[in-house]
């Protein structure tokens, strides 16, 4: 999980700092998801193909770390099998997860560059969650360069709808109403403990443009339609 920087400019978006603790919180139980704060860290809003292409470097670079150690060990202990692992090492693989409704994003115009899209999908690849009044098959379909690498892009069904929502949710905290058992508790108390969520946050970056549009758009007005 890599949350997004403070620069992006989305409306409600609160500070970084209170994300990347949040969302360490949520993963507390988890031994197989982690939060990565590195594209939080940087000085300004960092395109995602660039996040993808650094996270990529950083698979290529613990492989590289893991199979030095493995020659190493070898030297030692002169075992076949490890020498063989070392000598066909398999490279890293890494996708962009995301929900089916992010594919529609794709036409919302300056939002993203034709050539970021194509290195996502056709050097990455997307895992796409279903979500509830998306359809991410007819998405692909409108879409010719989606359809030319529609090979990797993968479209996974929720059999069980979750339809929390993180919209709604603020809203409840604003209105002071439980948000029990949509949250971790820890999540919850971290909330409460910090006032993160009021109607004073929601207003943060209201009227702005989103980074990627106010590039395309530097003098800051609204693209007309």
């Amino acid at each position: 999980m890599s949350p997004v920087n403070d620069n992006y400019g989305k409306k409600g978006l609160v500070s970084a700092r209170h994300r990347i603790a949040m969302a360490k919180l949520a993963l507390k139980t988890s031994d197989w998801i982690r939060v990565d704060p590195w594209e939080s860290e940087q000085e300004t809003w960092t395109e995602t193909v660039k996040v993808l292409r650094h996270h990529y470097n950083e698979s290529l670079r613990l492989l590289q770390s893991k199979k030095e150690f493995m020659e190493n060990k070898h030297l030692h202990e002169r075992s076949t099998r490890d020498s063989l692992s070392c000598q066909h090492p398999v490279l890293p693989e890494l996708k962009l997860l995301c929900g089916a409704d992010f594919l529609q994003t794709f036409k919302t115009p300056n939002l993203w560059k034709e050539e970021d899209i194509k290195e996502i999908v056709e050097k990455f690849g997307l895992v796409c969650i279903s979500r509830a009044g998306s359809d991410p098959s007819q998405y692909i379909k409108e879409s010719d360069l989606l359809t030319q690498f529609q090979h990797n892009i993968f479209l996974v069904k929720e059999w069980v709808q979750n339809e929390i929502s993180a919209t709604r949710v603020r809203s409840a905290l604003r209105r002071g109403l439980s948000v029990k058992y949509l949250l971790p508790d820890s999540v919850i108390s971290y909330i409460a403990q910090h006032n993160i969520y009021t109607e004073e946050s929601e207003r943060r970056n209201e009227g702005d443009l989103l980074q990627p549009l106010k590039l395309q758009n530097p003098t800051g007005t609204p693209p007309r339609d």
